[in-house]
């Protein structure tokens, strides 16, 4: 049974007379059944068309003789003259193609379409246990339901009944309760509200423009072109001009039942979208001819590999993904290797198409990374969520890296011109934009601190700087000065020209991802 009431019949002999397809006449009287919407077109047909047939049945009546009524006489619903089944299905034989939905309700409802996303998913060789369906519709439907609504509004007052347009059923719910069961059957998957893993189903019209070409006019500041949109007829937009647009002129412009078209929706190629799956762990780098990420100078390539690279590949590999995105917290230069407990780094797998992977999956996979390569080792390797990337770049400049740099100094030394450096703690430097990066980061003087340094003397032109420095502080710049761009500086505090030959980085003292025990 399809839970009609006395009160849609007039709405569903109008709305079959118009033309409309049986499941549009569901929206319309507000059917929010699933199991409607799934029914054989056929079945929901003569069932409509045998509720339109029923003749109201007797009233009871008082002890008086007079017919006894729950409703005033202006509530109640009789079978117009001359609305008869066979003037329906004369009108629905004159033009099959419904003027509201379009044929989206009509040809692809049925198992035979829900059988071909369900095969475009699976060549796309997705692993996922659920999925949401997702549904893009020609802008037009919503003109054309506004004008079908205007239609039965006007129905809907003589009868005094009350019933508002957001109570229709939207075209894009009935399709999904009519095909989502079907698909999720045929991919062994539960459809569900949200899930990782989106199936998306798109239609398009060729009159889209010619139906919405008139909302232009009237609403022009509802329409402004954008670059990454084809048309300016976008749902939204069409969806904002029918909420300015008024009744009255809407139907100066628009004809109410929208009018019948001879070219149906077609669908789009069902395409498949995995949200991102985050990949974090540390890494060290032992190489000084490793840069982080690709060195592009000019269009030019500089030095083969990177660190991000050599993770990347095999958790590319791996996880199917598309593409990736890196991002770690800081970055060491080219000529620095990065030491004891590593550096925290993230890598975004952009549309994986596998994202379950057990523990000792994972861990195996961090033994692919450090056997592909002895320039990097990889540590902690987990998955987590996007929200948990955040924790890597909250207070970065907030917290503390170590540094070990092997110093040249123009004056001879011995180790007593070094003590004083023990003595200096969280000295405050401010440092303008170093020369060698201007090219890509914004000039500014940025404030620093060196929270701590200590010293091991090598010979009389060498010595170990050890430092425990604020996050972002440019090392080589505090030790050479850059020109006087960094004050103080290694060499203001020395007396004397001093240069770094060798850098590392010792600890990045963020805790973050969790260490994961041997």
């Amino acid at each position: 049974m399809l839970s009609l009431k006395e009160k849609d019949r007039p709405i569903v002999r109008k709305l079959l007379c118009a033309g409309c397809c049986v499941r549009c006449v569901l929206r319309f009287c507000c059917v929010g059944t699933c199991s409607a919407y799934r029914r054989s077109y056929e079945d929901i047909h003569k069932e409509l068309l045998a509720f339109i047939s029923e003749e109201s049945s007797p009233q009871p009546h008082d002890a008086s003789g007079e017919e006894k009524t729950d409703e005033p006489p202006n509530k109640r619903l009789r079978i117009d003259e001359g609305s008869t089944e066979a003037s329906v299905t004369a009108a629905q034989t004159d033009s099959d193609i419904c003027p509201v939905c379009l044929g989206v309700l009509q040809d692809f409802c049925d198992p035979t379409f829900a059988k071909q996303v369900s095969d475009a998913v699976k060549n796309q060789q997705y692993e996922f246990n659920s999925l949401v369906l997702t549904v893009s519709l020609p802008a037009q439907l919503s003109v054309r339901e506004h004008s079908c609504w205007l239609h039965v509004k006007k129905e809907i007052r003589e009868k005094s009944m009350c019933l508002g347009k957001e109570d229709v059923i939207q075209v894009k719910d009935a399709f999904k309760w009519a095909v989502q069961g079907k698909i999720g059957q045929e991919l062994g998957a539960a459809v569900l509200a949200n899930s990782s893993c989106e199936v998306s189903v798109g239609f398009m019209h060729p009159e889209t423009e010619e139906d919405c070409h008139f909302l232009a006019n009237t609403c022009p500041d509802c329409f402004k072109p954008t670059k990454n949109k084809a048309s300016i007829f976008t749902r939204m937009a069409v969806v904002k001009a029918l909420e300015k647009i008024s009744e009255e002129k809407f139907s100066r412009h628009y004809p109410c039942p929208p009018k019948k078209t001879n070219t149906r929706c077609t669908a789009l190629d069902t395409t498949c979208l995995h949200t991102s799956v985050f990949i974090a762990g540390r890494y060290n780098k032992f190489s000084r001819e490793l840069p982080q990420t690709p060195w592009v100078i000019d269009g030019e390539r500089r030095m083969d590999g990177s660190v991000e690279e050599l993770i990347a590949a095999p958790l590319l590999s791996s996880f199917r993904a598309d593409g990736f995105n890196f991002s770690s917290s800081g970055r060491e230069d080219v000529d620095v290797r990065t030491l004891g407990n590593g550096r925290p780094f993230a890598v975004e797998l952009l549309n994986p198409h596998r994202a379950k992977f057990n523990r000792t999956e994972i861990k195996q996979l961090q033994e692919t990374i450090n056997q592909s390569s002895d320039k990097i080792r990889v540590r902690d390797l987990q998955i987590v969520t996007r929200e948990a990337t955040s924790r890597m770049k909250e207070g970065e400049e907030e917290k503390t890296k170590t540094y070990s740099a092997l110093i040249w100094t123009q004056k001879a030394i011995d180790s007593t011109d070094l003590e004083f450096l023990a003595n200096i703690k969280d000295l405050k430097i401010a440092q303008k934009t170093p020369l060698r990066v201007l090219h890509r980061r914004p000039l500014a003087v940025r404030p620093r601190l060196i929270h701590s340094m200590s010293s091991i003397y090598l010979d009389g032109h060498h010595f170990t700087l050890k430092l425990c420095t604020q996050a972002g502080t440019y090392i080589k710049e505090f030790v050479h000065g850059d020109f006087g761009r960094t004050k103080p500086n290694l060499c203001d505090l020395m007396k004397t020209n001093a240069d770094i030959l060798e850098l590392d980085v010792e600890s990045v003292d963020i805790d973050w991802p969790p260490a994961i025990p041997d």
